[in-house]
């Protein structure tokens, strides 16, 4: 049967049901109760610190899997993150087993079809039409570092494509996830965005770690025919989740960032 022709997922459950296999008790969560605020200790302070500032993008990660609880509980603190009117417009499709490979096999045959490049084109607008200082710097440094990590030199064409395609493969992790909000609500994409690190921020306070991924919105067409997905949805965004390969020389690079004076005005006066 064809991926188009089937959700991946076939038998739809809602988060509970697909985690009740775990033995855990179930506990209230913000889907459950109203949370009130209550002050921050100083160690919690020290633990958000820590679970933002060591947050990577993993690019290697080890085929340990990750617990159906622990991923409903990270997207359920992850839903407190704001939304514009309450709209909550993210939409999360989590892929894992046999329906993430075969959906990572669908990805890569079409990153490896050449001839849907102009399709790609067309269906990508995630990334600027031109790059200009200081972010084309920027950019080409990241890439730089990464290649030169893992022992790849410039204009090896072969190793950058199979590179890319460990995008497709989610680098191996054992949960994918997919993110979508409707068209009408596109502009509401900011929300996604932050519900996205929020998930990102919750999975290290679990000891694991991700990679947000733009590259599934470069291949929209596919992402749509493969989760069998209306016209009327668009593809935002893929992110792997796991225990990373501490081994992986990929896993070894951190990127830079700008310090508070390069992107900060303060006014007081």
């Amino acid at each position: 049967m064809l991926l188009s022709e089937r959700p991946l997922i076939c038998q739809y459950a809602t988060p509970r049901q697909w985690a009740s296999a775990s033995k855990k008790p179930s506990r209230k969560t913000s889907m459950d109760v109203a949370i009130k605020p209550k002050n921050i200790a100083l160690s919690d302070i020290a633990a958000v610190d820590a679970a933002i500032t060591s947050r990577r993008s993993c690019r290697q990660f080890l085929p340990k899997p990750v617990p159906s609880e622990v991923i409903v509980d990270i997207l359920e603190v992850a839903s407190r993150a704001p939304s514009g009117h309450n709209a909550q417009p993210w939409n999360v499709h989590v892929l894992t087993g046999a329906a993430l490979r075969r959906f990572t096999a669908a990805m890569v045959a079409s990153f490896n079809d050449y001839s849907l490049a102009d399709q790609r084109v067309e269906d990508s607008d995630v990334y600027p039409t031109e790059w200009v200082s200081p972010y084309l710097e920027r950019r080409r440094r990241v890439g730089g570092a990464l290649y030169a990590s893992l022992g790849i030199q410039r204009g090896d064409k072969e190793r950058m494509h199979e590179q890319l395609r460990k995008n497709y493969e989610f680098f191996g992790a054992p949960v994918g996830m997919i993110f979508t909000v409707a068209e009408v609500m596109v502009r509401n994409v900011l929300d996604c965005g932050m519900f996205m690190q929020n998930i990102m921020i919750a999975a290290r306070a679990r000891q694991l770690e991700t990679c947000p991924q733009a590259a599934f919105a470069v291949l929209r067409s596919a992402v749509q025919e493969a989760l069998v997905l209306p016209d009327n949805v668009r593809v935002i965004c893929g992110m792997a989740l796991g225990h990373s390969d501490g081994q992986s020389p990929a896993n070894g690079f951190v990127s830079e960032r700008e310090p508070v004076t390069a992107f900060t005005r303060f006014y007081d006066t």
